[in-house]
């Protein structure tokens, strides 16, 4: 790659100035100076993710955040703060809520950070997001779907970059809604987003088909799938449609043994995550077949600069791309856009540029609601389907994150409450 910024889109005027009224980009960088924040050496980002427990999605996506990190440099780094590089500072955050609490406080004591972000699953992110708002320290939660993070657990330092749980189960319900099924089974990880997400599906589904009924579910625990007992189970419930909220190990298992009993032959099944990389490609050549599902088709998306970051990604890491390494190397470009926007690195700063702040993102403009601290980031929707002897999509469509967020009204009544 040369030194230019190429894989990102190029930062537009009004990114740069919005929030900031007609003050020009050298009064913040100005401001940076009195405040005393535009010091010479580089501007320290904590980042925190499950990268022993999920490293399917983890490592692609340090991979990608490192590939981001380093166009961010060469191209100058943060232009408002002086030139200053970017240097993210990657810690496990050990899956579980206290280890996570813990790591984050000695990125913030130890190593000196700016900021937070990271985590994968969404207790984790619950707790460091609630340590977030406890210490006054910016969290930019990047992966924790978790729709309580923006809504009745939200607060003023969280923010959330992928679309959340009811975002993503909105878009199933949609492609799915007028496919004439009322039948429907539910299988989901036994916390808080497989909860979550059966809640909305029941919620969205009641709301769009007269007659939908919900004939069984499972909630097997997460990462201990017994299989054999689930699949029997949901057989036996007679439903037309099953709604899969399970992914990895527990996803390979399910299908394997649903595919051996016949659970998917003639049913609808609308299944969260499954046509991410991360969770198809172990699947290989028992994907099952016209599952309707989120996922991330990285090789026949167009437009963005996406063709030249999955080139950029290949050449580097000798592979293919994965969800994460989508989502970290969009993270690392709105943090770009975020300090150049404000033009500090104090917290508040920090906080006024993030709201309603645009990115120009590989997967398209990137709005950071200001009323909840959700982004505008969407997911492509289609059909699992085969490629010789391995799992890809079909019938492809993006769906913008921003046709599909939470009401306002609805918003406003859970963190009023």
């Amino acid at each position: 790659m040369s030194t230019r910024d190429e894989t990102f889109r190029p930062l537009s005027r009004r990114t740069l100035l919005g929030g900031l009224a007609a003050a020009p980009l050298g009064l913040a960088a100005s401001r940076a100076v009195a405040q005393g924040q535009q010091a010479s050496g580089p501007i320290r980002i904590g980042e925190l993710n499950s990268y022993g427990r999920m490293a399917a999605f983890a490592v692609p996506y340090r991979n990608a955040m490192q590939l981001a990190q380093d166009v961010v440099n060469k191209a100058g780094g943060i232009k408002a703060l002086g030139g200053r590089p970017i240097e993210i500072v990657f810690r496990d955050d050990g899956s579980t809520p206290g280890d996570a609490t813990r790591v984050a406080e000695e990125l913030l004591t130890r190593e000196n950070v700016a900021f937070l972000c990271g985590t994968f699953l969404s207790n984790v992110g619950l707790a460091v997001a609630d340590f977030a708002n406890q210490r006054k320290a910016l969290f930019l939660a990047t992966e924790p779907l978790t729709d309580a993070l923006t809504m009745g657990s939200g607060n003023r330092y969280t923010f959330r970059v992928r679309p959340n749980t009811y975002m993503q189960t909105r878009m199933l319900v949609d492609a799915v809604k007028d496919r004439g099924v009322k039948r429907w089974a539910i299988v989901a990880p036994n916390y808080e987003y497989g909860q979550s997400a059966a809640a909305n599906f029941k919620k969205l589904m009641a709301a769009a088909v007269p007659g939908f009924e919900v004939v069984g579910e499972q909630f097997p625990a997460l990462g201990k799938v017994d299989a054999g007992a689930t699949v029997g189970a949901l057989s036996q419930m007679k439903a037309d449609g099953l709604f899969n909220v399970l992914f990895g190990a527990d996803l390979t298992a399910f299908v394997r043994e649903g595919n051996t009993r016949g659970l998917f032959e003639k049913r609808t099944v609308a299944s969260l995550l499954t046509g991410e990389p991360e969770y198809m490609i172990p699947l290989g050549d028992e994907t099952p077949e016209g599952w309707v599902t989120t996922g991330y088709p990285w090789e026949t998306i167009e437009g963005n600069g996406h063709k030249e970051f999955v080139a950029a990604y290949r050449a580097r890491f000798n592979d293919t791309p994965r969800l994460g390494s989508l989502l970290g190397y969009v993270v690392v470009g709105m943090i770009r856009d975020m300090l150049e926007k404000a033009g500090s690195t104090e917290t508040e700063a920090m906080i006024t540029a993030l709201e309603g702040l645009t990115s120009q993102t590989i997967a398209g403009p990137v709005t950071m609601r200001a009323l909840d601290h959700q982004s505008t980031l969407g997911a492509w929707i289609g059909e699992t389907a085969l490629n010789g002897r391995q799992g890809t999509m079909k019938n492809v469509r993006y769906a913008d994150g921003a046709n599909y967020m939470f009401p306002e009204a609805e918003v406003k009544a859970a963190r009023k409450a």
